[in-house]
């Protein structure tokens, strides 16, 4: 049976940066108050041209150039996000799109924050199955533009940003090993963004409201955390038969550091073994594991043979491990006429896309 491999990494973080003391300008808080209850420092903000949809090709076409394949080889693509460009067209659409990957089917996953791990899942299914060779999988978020700004209890937790892997069939004995995915709707209002939906369609009253941004009941989301994220960690690593000896990286959804300081003493963890960025980029929702391991790999936290295990949690209530046994090398430099081949190949695909978008008008709309 094939496996899916990671054979290709990418991220994109927005440039501007927002520090606990500039938050402590918007809202009654500190930078002490802060890190004490999350351990978060910073976060990176998206631009005002930026979106769930750009962010998504920068950190996609980093994943294509390391895995050394072109989009045209790409079969699928799955966006994990909670925060798309538009309700339709997916934003996995308008990524497959920009990069020019014509042959791609492409839909968006919303998960939560375990968005990541559950594509993961998926695409792993269906390489296994010989449905596709080579897929490409995305966590992108723009959290910036449904945090409400005004409470201090939600604005000081999340970022953006976006990360990507390639996955490839390979050989039995590497790649993803095993995926344990759950959910509890019954827990659906602890984490929520209420309005925009069918349930509570955009009007006067849901703005006034402030209805389109994240809520949280904080304390309820750590409690399910704590005790979910342990529990599922073992259940991937049973399935794949290891065992958490056999760990070399332990990469949690960056939420919280109490979270994640939590978890580490419950499964019994060297501090060593755990990779983190939460201080950095605050919670970046499905972003957060694809960016942690695209660094962990930037900053040979990993090598051939090493078990990797991707924990997730979130609204749904959701969660889900994989664990993974890494198989690629550190990439080697790109030259510089392949970065040039490579600029080229992204503008051509967007003139390719106008003509077709020309296309449909002159054929299709022009004779309707």
């Amino acid at each position: 049976m094939p496996r899916a491999h990671v054979a290709g990494w990418g991220k994109y973080i927005p440039q501007r940066v927002l520090t606990n003391d500039d938050l402590s300008r918007m809202v009654d808080t500190s930078d002490a108050w802060i890190v004490a209850r999350t351990g978060i420092r910073e976060r990176r903000i998206a631009g005002e041209e930026e979106t769930t949809a750009t962010m998504a090709v920068q950190a996609a076409r980093q994943a294509l150039e390391v895995a050394r394949i072109g989009p045209e080889k790409v079969d699928l693509i799955i966006v994990a996000t909670a925060t798309p460009d538009y309700f339709f067209p997916s934003t996995a659409c308008l990524v497959q799109k920009a990069l020019g990957a014509n042959r791609a089917a492409a839909f968006d996953l919303a998960a939560g924050c375990t968005g990541f791990v559950y594509a993961l899942g998926v695409a792993a299914a269906m390489v296994e199955s010989g449905a596709v060779q080579t897929v490409l999988v995305i966590g992108a978020e723009t959290l910036s533009r449904i945090t409400d700004w005004a409470d201090r209890n939600t604005c000081v937790l999340f970022g953006d940003g976006a990360g990507a892997v390639v996955l490839r069939a390979g050989p039995d004995g590497g790649g993803i090993l095993a995926t344990v995915l759950g959910a509890d709707g019954s827990g659906g209002d602890l984490l929520i963004l209420p309005g925009g939906g069918s349930r509570h369609p955009a009007s006067h009253r849901t703005v006034a409201e402030r209805m389109h941004f994240i809520r949280m009941q904080g304390r309820d989301v750590f409690r399910f955390a704590v005790r979910v994220v342990p529990t599922v960690t073992r259940q991937a690593l049973e399935r794949s038969g290891l065992s958490l000896d056999d760990v070399a990286l332990f990469i949690p959804h960056q939420a919280n550091g109490r979270i994640i300081e939590s978890v580490v003493r419950d499964v019994k963890l060297p501090p060593g073994k755990v990779y983190s960025n939460l201080e950095r980029y605050g919670n970046t929702s499905a972003a957060s594991i694809p960016i942690a391991l695209c660094e962990a790999v930037e900053k040979e936290r990993l090598k051939p043979g090493d078990v990797v295990v991707c924990v997730g949690f979130g609204a749904g209530l959701t969660w889900g491990a994989t664990v993974l046994r890494w198989t690629y090398p550190q990439p080697a430099p790109v030259p510089v006429w392949r970065r040039f081949l490579r600029r080229l190949r992204y503008a051509l695909a967007a003139l390719r896309s106008w003509l077709r978008r020309l296309w449909w008008r002159v054929f299709f709309v022009g004779r309707g």
